[in-house]
C-alpha cells in the first residue's frame, strides 16, 4: 500500500506537522507500506503531489490541515485520508462552535466570550468577566498565541496579541485543578494521561521540549473515571469523530470540565496520544496500523451513504 505521509502546510503550526510527520514515517512498517513523503509549502501542493497514492496518512495541525479543508480536498481527489472527516473536523478546529455543542449535550466546560474586534472588549459580557481568563485564537492549536491573564488592564494586550493569529479571539474562564487528557481509538477511551506543566500553564514549550511537563498515565477513582470517560465519549460522539481524537480536560472539585477537541492530535515523540496507546499495549506502529485500518474503513462507509 502505498501511502502519503501529508505534513507541513500553512499553519502556524507547521513545525510540529513536520515532527508528526517525520515521527510517523519512522514508525511505519515497510514491510507493508511504500511511505512516500508529502511535504506542503502551499495548498496547491496537495493536489500536485498526492497523485499515486493509496490512502493520505495525515500529519497536518491547525487551519489548511486539521479544519476539513485538507479532507474536502482529499475526498474531492479520491483519496481516502485517515482521522476525522470533514464535517468533525471543522467543527472541532474552531473551539466556539464546538463549546456551544459540548454544553448543549450536557458537557462541562468553561464559560467564555468570543470576541471579532477589540472594540467588542467594551461589551458588557467582556466587561463582567472573572480574572484569571485564558485568551486563545479560537482556531489555533498547540497553545500558539495563548495566555493566561489575570487582570483587566491586560486583556488588551493579549486579545489584539491573539487576533493576530485568527480573526477570532476566545477568552475563556481560567479553571484551576488538574490537567487530563483522553485519547480515544475506534470510540473506546484509551488510558487517561496526567498532564503537569512546568510552566503555569500546558504552553507550547511545555507540549513538545523535553522534560517540558510531567505526562503520567493516571489511575482516576472509579466515580471519576465514569464521569471523565463518559464527558469523553460524549464529545467525541455529539462533534461527530471518528477513527481517532484527544479530549484535553480539567478536574476540579471533582468534575470533568473539556476544554477542547483534538481531530488530529501530535504524533511526535513527546506527544500524549502514543504515550496513552503504549500504556494500553499497543506501539506506535500498531497504533499507525490501527488508524489506518480504521481509516479506509471510514472512508469506505462514507462512500456507501453518497
Amino acid at each position: 500500500m502505498k501511502v502519503g505521509v501529508i505534513m507541513g502546510g500553512t499553519s502556524s503550526e507547521r513545525d510540529i506537522s513536520l515532527l508528526t510527520g517525520q515521527e510517523m514515517m519512522a514508525n511505519l512498517n515497510r514491510d507493508k507500506y511504500e511511505v512516500v513523503p508529502i511535504e506542503l509549502n502551499t495548498k496547491r501542493d496537495l493536489i500536485d503531489k498526492s497523485a499515486g497514492i493509496d490512502v493520505a496518512l495525515l500529519a497536518l495541525h491547525g487551519k489548511y490541515g486539521e479544519d476539513g479543508t485538507v479532507q474536502g480536498t482529499l475526498e474531492s481527489l479520491g483519496i481516502p485520508y485517515t482521522g476525522c472527516g470533514v464535517l468533525a473536523s471543522s467543527v472541532c478546529m474552531d473551539k466556539d462552535m464546538s463549546k456551544q455543542l459540548m454544553q448543549h449535550a450536557g458537557v462541562l466546560t468553561g464559560e467564555w466570550q468570543r470576541v471579532n474586534h477589540m472594540e467588542e472588549l467594551s461589551s458588557i459580557a467582556v466587561q463582567q468577566l472573572t480574572y484569571p481568563v485564558v485568551v486563545k485564537p479560537n482556531s489555533g492549536g498547540s497553545s500558539i498565541g495563548t495566555q493566561v491573564v489575570k487582570e483587566a488592564s491586560v486583556l488588551p494586550t493579549a486579545v489584539e496579541a491573539a487576533l493576530a493569529w485568527d480573526d477570532t479571539v476566545m477568552i475563556e474562564q481560567y479553571i484551576e485543578g488538574e490537567e487530563i487528557t483522553c485519547a480515544i481509538l475506534d470510540g473506546k477511551m484509551l488510558p487517561v494521561i496526567s498532564i503537569r506543566s512546568n510552566a503555569e500553564f500546558f504552553d507550547y514549550a511545555s507540549k513538545y521540549d523535553d522534560h517540558g511537563a510531567d505526562e503520567q498515565v493516571v489511575q482516576l477513582p472509579v466515580d471519576l473515571h465514569h464521569r471523565v470517560e463518559a464527558a469523553a465519549l460524549a464529545c467525541y460522539q455529539v462533534l461527530k469523530c471518528s477513527v481517532y481524537a484527544r479530549v484535553d480536560m480539567m478536574i476540579r472539585e471533582g468534575m470533568p470540565y473539556v476544554l477542547e477537541v483534538n481531530t488530529l492530535p501530535g504524533l511526535t515523540r513527546n506527544s500524549l496520544l502514543p504515550k496513552s496507546a503504549a500504556a494500553a499495549g499497543i506501539s506506535f506502529a500498531e497504533l499507525l496500523d490501527t488508524i489506518i485500518e480504521l481509516s479506509l474503513k471510514e472512508r469506505s462507509k462514507e462512500d456507501t451513504t453518497l
